[in-house]
C-alpha cells in the first residue's frame, strides 16, 4: 500500500463508538423500558411536547435523542417502527439536518440563547414534520435560561417538539422537569456490555478473548462508549487481537489471579508475603490504588458468593478463576472478617490515591488488613472475656441503665473495640402530638425536611417552656437576632396555628446537641469503667474503645416528663 492509499485509509477511519452507533430502537441494548414506552407512545399517538434523557456518560442519551427525531419525522407518521432509511433519516443520524437542531448547553448557556430558540419556533419546520430542538447537558444553563423556556415548553407549537439530555438530572429545575416526559437511560451492566462488544470484534474481524473483554466491561463502568473507545485502543494495542494480558497491561490491571493469591496472603494473615506479592505486581506495572481497588472488588464478589451464590456464579464478565477459587474462599471467610476488608480498603484506596508514594501507602494498608484478618468477631470476643473471667453472664441493657449502673454489657467489635447498647424506643404517634416540648418542635421540622430549623432548633436555642402556639426560650451567642422571627413563621406553616416566640434574656435547658453530646460522652466513660470491657483491654493488649454508638433518641432530651424516661 502506498502512502497515498495509507492516508486515506486514516483520514476514513471512524472510531468504534461513532461505527456502532444504534440507528434503530432496538439497537439499543438495556434500555428496554424506554423502547417500549415510546413504542406505545407513538403507536397510541400520546407523543409529549417534550422529552427529557437522564444517565451516566456514554449510555445513549444524544443517540435516543436522534433516533427520536428520526421516528417523529419518519415516512407517513411517527413511528418507532423504521425498517428502511426514510429521506430525512441520514441527516438526522448525521446532525446534519435543517429542522433537527442541536445544541450544547454548556457553550450556551445564556437568555439570549434561549430567546433565539423562542423566536424561531414561530416558524414552520422547512423539510420534515416537526421541527425538534436537541438540548445536550441541558443543566449547564443558567436559572434566567429556563426561566425564558418554561412557557415555551409547556406551549409549544404544535410542529415544535423539545429533547434534553443530561447527566446531572438533579441541576434542572423542576418546573421544566414536570413539563417533559422523563427517561432514565440505564447503567449497563458489565456482562452485557462484554456481550455487545464480543459481537463487534467478530464484525471487525477482531480475535478478543473473553477475559479480556470482562476487563474492558469492567473498566467501562456502565458507560457503551466508554468501553468501545477501550476496545479500539486493545486493538491497537495487540495488533488486531485482543488478549487479556494486553488490556491488564493497558488499563494498569493486573491478572485476576494475582488479585486473588494477594486475598489469600491477607486473610491469613501473611504480611510479609503480601507485601512481597504486591511489590512484585508494582514492578509489573501495577497501579497500587489499582490493585487494592482490584482486591476490594474481590472482597465484594466472595461477599456475594457467600450470601448468593447461584445468582453470582451465572456472571458471565466474571472469570473461572474468580468463580472456581471464590466460591472456595466464600465457605472459608465469614461475613465478619470480609466486611471488616472492605471497609479497610475503601478507606485505604483513599490513602494510595492521595499519598506521594501510592505503594508505600498501599502496603500499610495491607499491613493493616493482615493483622486485623485474625481478630475475633463480636460473639468470638465476648466468648473469650467470658472464658477468661469464668462467667457466662452477659445481660444486654439499655443506654440509661449503663449510665446508672455498672451491669454487664455486649461488646462487639470491628478491628477496634465498640460498645454498643440496645435500647427499645416508644414514640407518640403524629396524629395525638400536642406541642408541649421541643421534641415535639423537633419532630415537626423533621417530618417536614427542614434541616435548617431542626438545627437551629436543637443548637442555637435554649428552652424554657414550649405549649400550643407559645415558645419562650433564650438564644444562644451565636444565634443571629432573626431567628425568633424565623422560628414562628416555620412553626405557623407547619402546625397551621399562628406561634408567639418568646425571648428571655438567660435560662433555660441546654441546648439539644451540647446534652446530646454531654450524655454520649458520660456513655463512653462508663462503657470504659464497665469491668466486661476493661477485660478485654486486659486480655488484647493495643486494642481501645473507638466509639460508642447508641439510638439518637437513647440520649436526654429536653422537657421530657420522668414517665417518658420510664417508657425507655
Amino acid at each position: 500500500m502506498d502512502d497515498t492509499q495509507s492516508g486515506a485509509n486514516a483520514a476514513g477511519y471512524r472510531v468504534l463508538a461513532r461505527k456502532y452507533r444504534p440507528r434503530t430502537f432496538p439497537d439499543l441494548i438495556g434500555q428496554e423500558a424506554m423502547v417500549r414506552t415510546l413504542t406505545n407512545g407513538f403507536a397510541s399517538g400520546r407523543i409529549a411536547q417534550g422529552f427529557m434523557l437522564t444517565g451516566v456518560r456514554g449510555v445513549g442519551k444524544t443517540t435516543t435523542a436522534r433516533l427520536i427525531a428520526r421516528a417523529l419525522n419518519y415516512g407517513d407518521k411517527p413511528t418507532i417502527d423504521m425498517p428502511v432509511y426514510g429521506p430525512h433519516c441520514e441527516a438526522i443520524l448525521e446532525s446534519r439536518h435543517l429542522d433537527v437542531i442541536e445544541m450544547d448547553a454548556a457553550s450556551n448557556t445564556g437568555v439570549d440563547n434561549m430567546r433565539e430558540i423562542i423566536d424561531s419556533v414561530r416558524y414552520a419546520p422547512v423539510q420534515a414534520r416537526y421541527k425538534v430542538y436537541i438540548i445536550d447537558e441541558v443543566h449547564m444553563l443558567s436559572k434566567s435560561a429556563f426561566n425564558a423556556l418554561l412557557k415555551t415548553l409547556e406551549e409549544p407549537p404544535p410542529h415544535v417538539k423539545f429533547i434534553f439530555a443530561t447527566t446531572e438530572i438533579n441541576k434542572v429545575p423542576v418546573t421544566i422537569l414536570s413539563r417533559c416526559q422523563r427517561f432514565d437511560l440505564k447503567r449497563l451492566d458489565a456482562a452485557l456490555l462484554a456481550s455487545h462488544y464480543g459481537n463487534i470484534a467478530v464484525k471487525e474481524g477482531v480475535e478478543a478473548e473473553a477475559d479480556a473483554l470482562a476487563m474492558i466491561a469492567r473498566a467501562a463502568e456502565g458507560s457503551v462508549r466508554d468501553g468501545l473507545s477501550l476496545l479500539d485502543q486493545a486493538i491497537a494495542y495487540g495488533e488486531g487481537r485482543v488478549k487479556a494480558a494486553d488490556v491488564a497491561t493497558m488499563l494498569g490491571l493486573m491478572d485476576r489471579s494475582r488479585i486473588i493469591d494477594l486475598f489469600e496472603t491477607v486473610m491469613a494473615g501473611d504480611a510479609k508475603a503480601s507485601i512481597e506479592e504486591i511489590e512484585a505486581q508494582y514492578q509489573a506495572g501495577g497501579d497500587p490504588a489499582t490493585i487494592l481497588s482490584d482486591l476490594a472488588d474481590y472482597v465484594h464478589w466472595v461477599t456475594r458468593l457467600k450470601v448468593v451464590k447461584e445468582g453470582a456464579l451465572a456472571d458471565s464478565s466474571r472469570t473461572e478463576a474468580e468463580k472456581t477459587r471464590g466460591a472456595a474462599h466464600a465457605q472459608k471467610c465469614g461475613i465478619a472478617h470480609l466486611t471488616r476488608a472492605w471497609s479497610m480498603l475503601l478507606k485505604g484506596i483513599r490513602e494510595a490515591q492521595l499519598h506521594s508514594d501510592p505503594l508505600m501507602a498501599a502496603e500499610m494498608v495491607l499491613i493493616r488488613l493482615c493483622h486485623a484478618a485474625d481478630l475475633p468477631g463480636g460473639e468470638e470476643l465476648a466468648k473469650i472475656v467470658k472464658q477468661a473471667q469464668g462467667s457466662d453472664r452477659v445481660v444486654p441493657m439499655s443506654a440509661r441503665e449503663m449510665l446508672r449502673s455498672n451491669a454487664d454489657a455486649p461488646v462487639e467489635t470491628q478491628s477496634n473495640l465498640a460498645v454498643k447498647p440496645q435500647a427499645q424506643v416508644a414514640t407518640a404517634p403524629t396524629e395525638t402530638r400536642a406541642f408541649t416540648s421541643l421534641k415535639d418542635l423537633v419532630a415537626i421540622a423533621t417530618e417536614k425536611r427542614d434541616i435548617k430549623l431542626k438545627t437551629d432548633l436543637e443548637s442555637l436555642i435554649r428552652p424554657i417552656r414550649v405549649a400550643p402556639g407559645q415558645f419562650e426560650i433564650a438564644l444562644e451567642p451565636g444565634a443571629h437576632p432573626g431567628l425568633p422571627g424565623e422560628i414562628a413563621r416555620k412553626l405557623e406553616a407547619f402546625t397551621g396555628m399562628r406561634w408567639m416566640v418568646m425571648v428571655a434574656k438567660d435560662g433555660g435547658d441546654k441546648p439539644v446537641s451540647r446534652q446530646r453530646q454531654e450524655a454520649k460522652d458520660n456513655l463512653f466513660l462508663a462503657a470504659r469503667e464497665h469491668p466486661d470491657v476493661q477485660a478485654v483491654l486486659k486480655r488484647f493488649p493495643g486494642a481501645e474503645i473507638i466509639d460508642v454508638k447508641v439510638p439518637d433518641d437513647s440520649l436526654p432530651s429536653p422537657n421530657m416528663s420522668e414517665s417518658d424516661e420510664e417508657s425507655r
